[in-house]
C-alpha cells in the first residue's frame, strides 16, 4: 500500500518554542494526515536554526519532544522532527527524531556534519552513525541539512537498507538551487525516494526558500511546497524502489562491491 507523507514547512518561531509548537497544530490541523502517515517538520523547527545553546537545548524527555509524541499520538502518525540535545563537552546534538504513534522512538539521528561556515560546528557535535526505520512498508534514513552535500552519507544509510533517504532542513534561500540539484542527485545515484522538508521566511541570520520536495528514485520531483508555510501531500509506493533497482541494478551493484 501507499505510504501517506505530509510535509510541514514553515517559518520559524525564532527561540519561541512554544510559539513554534502552536504553529504545528494549527498548520496539520489545516490539513489532517489519515492515520498511519508519516508527518515530518524541519530542522531545529521549534527555535529556528539559533547557535544559542539557552534557547536550543533541551533534555532527550524535554518539551519537543513531549510536543511531537502529543502530535504522533494525536494524529496516529509516525513523526519526524528536529531537535537539540545535550552532548558531550558542554556541547550540543543535532537531531532528528522519529516517533511512532504509540509513543515509541522509531530512531534518533545526530547530524554528521555540523554547518561550519554557519558556526554550528562550535555549538554542536557531530554524529557518527545512520540510524534507518521501517514505515508504511519502506525503510527510511532520516539526514540533516548540511548532511546532502556529503553523498558518502547517502551511500552508507542505503549499505545499510535505505529506500526513502528523509533531510530535515534549515537550507538558505541563497543556496536554492543546490538544495534542489542535490536532492535530486541523491535520489538518482541511489535510486531511492529522497524528501527534502525546509523552512521558508527569515530568521535575524538567513532567510530561507521553503521547497520542500519529494523526489522519486529516477530524480523527478513530484511534489514541491514551493515558497509558503503549509503542509504537502503526496504518496510514496514501495514498489517503485524495488522495481526501478531490479530493473537498472547501479544500486545492486554498489551492495555487491560493499559486501565483498
Amino acid at each position: 500500500m501507499p505510504l501517506p507523507i505530509h510535509l510541514v514547512q514553515m517559518e520559524a518561531c525564532w527561540e519561541d518554542k512554544e510559539a513554534a509548537f502552536a504553529k504545528v497544530r494549527a498548520l496539520v490541523a489545516a490539513a489532517p494526515p489519515a492515520p498511519g502517515s508519516l508527518l515530518v517538520l524541519p530542522e531545529m523547527f521549534a527555535t529556528g536554526f539559533s547557535n544559542r545553546l539557552e534557547a536550543t537545548r533541551e533534555p532527550v524527555e524535554g518539551p519537543t519532544t513531549v510536543f511531537l509524541r502529543q502530535l504522533a499520538a494525536e494524529w496516529h502518525c509516525a513523526v519526524v522532527g528536529g531537535l537539540v540535545v545535550p552532548g558531550t563537552e558542554g556541547l550540543g546534538c543535532n537531531q532528528a527524531l522519529a516517533l511512532g504513534p504509540d509513543g515509541r522512538e522509531l530512531a534518533r539521528y545526530t547530524k554528521k556534519h555540523p554547518f561550519a561556515l554557519g558556526g554550528e560546528a562550535l555549538v554542536h557535535a557531530p554524529g557518527s552513525a545512520s540510524v534507518l526505520f521501517d514505515w508504511g512498508g519502506l525503510r527510511l534514513a532520516p539526514l540533516i541539512c548540511y548532511d546532502l552535500r556529503f553523498p558518502e552519507v547517502a551511500r552508507e544509510a542505503v549499505a545499510l537498507g535505505a529506500e526513502v533517504l528523509l533531510y530535515i532542513a534549515a537550507w538558505p534561500s541563497r543556496r536554492h538551487q543546490h538544495w534542489l540539484t542535490l536532492l535530486q542527485a541523491r535520489a538518482i545515484e541511489n535510486q531511492a525516494y529522497v524528501i527534502g522538508v525546509n523552512l521558508c521566511g527569515e530568521d535575524p541570520n538567513f532567510s530561507y526558500p521553503g521547497r520542500s520536495v519529494v523526489v522519486d528514485p529516477q530524480g523527478v520531483i513530484l511534489a514541491d511546497a514551493g515558497s509558503r508555510e503549509g503542509v504537502l501531500a503526496t504518496l510514496l509506493e514501495p514498489e517503485v524502489v524495488t522495481e526501478w533497482r531490479a530493473q537498472f541494478p547501479a544500486v545492486t551493484e554498489f551492495l555487491q562491491s560493499v559486501r565483498v
